[in-house]
């Protein structure tokens, strides 16, 4: 491991938060503390805590010592000054004198001593650093240091290669932890850094770039001691000729952890995420991958995005689906037994008052295709693929040295199942469609983006769908989901996009089909040539569309939704539109198929019926022509409704999410018109 400390970008970032008032060591300390938390070899997704000792000129102009320490929750490779609170220092530090101190009652104290009291948290750490005689403090969970230390003879092996460092056997963080690191540190002032078994290390100093390259250097030892070990210590198992894909067997591991609710076609979903390295592979293909990942996970903290343990499954056969599907589900079955065993013999020794989390696996690690991390979204699953990244790397080391060993299942409990975690959780609120897939097509602009947008914002991971390829990747980066370039009637090219989105997202939930045009040309003269491309993409096209995403809906065996986007044309044709009306026509009769012969797999089948909406398929230029056909003005063709006000494309989408989330409706057309006669379902 090499530093990346850069003095021109030091000054930049220092100075810059210093002109706008930040504190000097605060700012330097946000700095560094992201130089850490941008390598994933040291930190991830909010691990670890850095600190500064310094003072705050308080209101009466007194000055005040305090320590800036990284707040829960924030990540350190984005932190900002507001993720380092100011802690009153000295009664801080008065608090390890405490014989115990419940986490709560922890928690409650260091609020009491913010400067701000609208800050975040400071760290369940944040008595260990105040007690460490130094202004810069860095801990990490590095990936070399737990990799030397989970093995049976990890002490010996750290206490060899540091032997000026305290060692520090596992305590769970918090305040025991606090009271343990004060004992050993003076017992050992002259240390120059600690190591906390199966958890992480701390370097310190007086001056930030030596406290970060101390760091640096005891990484690079481990790392050098790692080396000698075996790099390749997975003997691997041989796997058969023809293995699936990771599209074709992500829906079956989606469906297969997917939470019955007790509520008909509401189940608790899961996003998945795909990784696939060399080391990944190496990992889910060894002769012994099924002990490998019961071993348990490489710091504490992971437990909360992983589990205590992952699941291995053998390599699926292309043809044999079936067969495997249902090993997959038996897999899941027994992990679920366990996890409700080791819940129930855990929570007697704590006292009996924890409720249990749910019990699925977070980790597959597929023999052959790679792994699969479930989570409540997208950002989620990759936190925990990430994290099972990071234990197959732990794990590949230890067992090149001698063996991994983690954390007792008692150990791990007590962290999952930790009051500080359970509040965290308590405060997470879903939106009502968090954990389902949503694919718009036609989503690049107009309608189908304005769908999208109100899906995205009910909680609905997105997948945009279009021929436009520059215009769809960027807005479906605008809404932090996938984009997908497409022509919706060439059918390989759409099971090659929603392949694509399956192995991104996992499955799909929910489709709007909305990709269309407007073609327009009176019966006895309009081209075949046209004809042929309005029925291509209004119906060919969403058919396409709607059958693949239903046979991947029935792989999942978790329902979904579909909804149409139709017309007026469809039930009240227009002069001069008998291309589009009567493609429309027939796609609402596609839309009461598909409800007919799926009703009983749980999936719905509905449309919208919208009618003048301005986007890019009701263009200034179409209004003028539509209102001329009907010799009135073009405000009065827009408003030509019972209500006499010009729909928006907003208020179509709301009946598009409406139709996404029903359950018991299938087969039903909603009508978005303002109110037309003519056009009424009867």
């Amino acid at each position: 491991m090499k530093s990346r400390w850069s003095e021109t970008e030091y000054a930049s970032v220092v100075d810059a938060y210093v002109r706008n008032g930040v504190n000097r060591d605060l700012a330097i300390r946000t700095y560094t503390t992201r130089l850490l938390g941008s390598d994933p070899e040291l930190v991830l997704h909010g691990g670890g805590n850095t600190s500064v000792k310094t003072t705050f000129t308080d209101l009466d102009g007194s000055e005040i010592p305090v320590l800036c320490v990284k707040g829960s929750g924030w990540d350190m490779g984005t932190i900002e000054p507001a993720g380092l609170p100011a802690v009153r220092l000295q009664p801080l530090q008065a608090m390890v004198g405490f014989q115990t101190l419940s986490d709560d009652d922890m928690v409650m104290l260091q609020r009491r001593l913010l400067l701000d009291p609208a800050a975040p948290n400071p760290s369940v750490e944040a008595i260990l650093h105040a007690n460490l005689p130094f202004k810069h403090i860095d801990h990490t969970h590095a990936n070399a240091i737990v990799s030397l230390t989970n093995q049976p003879h990890g002490e010996d092996i750290v206490r060899e290669l540091f032997p000026k460092a305290i060692i520090v056997p596992y305590v769970m963080p918090g305040f025991d932890l606090a009271k343990a690191c004060d004992e050993a540190f003076r017992a050992d002032p002259t240390a120059d850094g600690m190591i906390l078994l199966k958890h992480g290390i701390f370097t310190w100093s007086e001056d930030p770039r030596e406290a970060y390259e101390k760091m640096i250097v005891a990484i690079d030892m481990a790392e050098r001691r790692i080396a000698k070990g075996n790099p390749r210590p997975f003997v691997q198992a041989k796997q058969p000729a023809a293995i699936a894909s990771a599209a074709e067997i992500a829906p079956i591991l989606r469906g297969a952890v997917a939470i019955d609710t007790g509520v008909e076609g509401s189940p608790k979903r899961f996003v998945l995420e795909h990784r696939a390295s060399e080391t990944v592979l190496e990992f889910c293909n060894a002769e012994n991958a099924a002990d490998l990942a019961r071993r348990g996970n490489a710091t504490p903290e992971h437990v909360i995005h992983i589990k205590r343990f992952g699941l291995a499954l053998p390599a699926p056969v292309t043809g044999e689906m079936a067969t495997w599907a249902e090993t997959v589900r038996t897999a899941v079955a027994d992990y679920i037994a366990e996890y409700r065993a080791y819940f129930e013999r855990n929570n007697a020794r704590v006292g009996g008052n924890k409720k249990m989390l749910d019990p699925m696996p977070r980790v597959f690690y597929v023999a052959g295709v790679g792994l699969f991390a479930a989570g409540p979204s997208k950002k989620a699953a990759r936190v925990g693929a990430d994290v099972a990244e990071a234990t197959i790397n732990v794990i590949r080391n230890a067992e090149g040295i001698e063996s991994f060993e983690a954390l007792s299942e008692q150990d791990l409990f007590d962290i999952e199942y930790w009051s500080l975690e359970q509040v965290k959780l308590a405060k997470q609120v879903e939106k009502p469609l968090s954990r389902q897939v949503a694919v718009v097509t036609g989503g690049a602009g107009g309608l189908g983006l304005a769908i999208a947008e109100a899906l995205r914002a009910e909680g609905a991971e997105i997948a945009l769908v279009d021929l436009a390829e520059a215009a769809v990747t960027k807005e479906a980066a605008r809404l932090g989901g996938l984009g997908v370039a497409c022509d919706v009637t060439n059918p390989k090219a759409v099971e090659a996009a929603l392949a694509g989105v399956t192995e991104h997202f996992g499955g799909v939930d929910i489709v709007i089909s909305n990709a269309g045009a407007a073609f327009q040309g009176a019966m006895i003269e309009v081209s075949d040539e046209l004809f042929e491309k309005a029925f291509a993409l209004n119906f060919w096209g969403h058919h396409y569309i709607a059958r693949t995403a239903t046979r991947i809906m029935k792989a999942q065996r978790t329902g979904g939704a579909l909804v149409f986007n139709v017309s007026k044309q469809a039930v009240n044709p227009g002069p001069n539109f008998g291309p589009y009306g009567t493609s429309k026509a027939a796609l609402m009769a596609l839309m009461r198929q598909y409800a007919v012969e799926h009703g009983a797999d749980g999936i719905t089948s509905n449309a919208v019926n919208a009618d003048r909406i301005r986007t890019g398929l009701m263009t200034d230029q179409m209004v003028e022509e539509r209102s001329r056909a009907r010799g009135i003005t073009p405000e009065a063709y827009m408003r030509g409704n019972l209500v006499h006000r010009e729909v928006a494309a907003k208020d179509v989408a709301e009946a598009f999410v409406h139709l996404a989330k029903a359950r018991t409706s299938t087969g039903a057309v909603i009508t978005v018109d303002g109110g037309n006669v003519a056009a009424m379902m009867r």
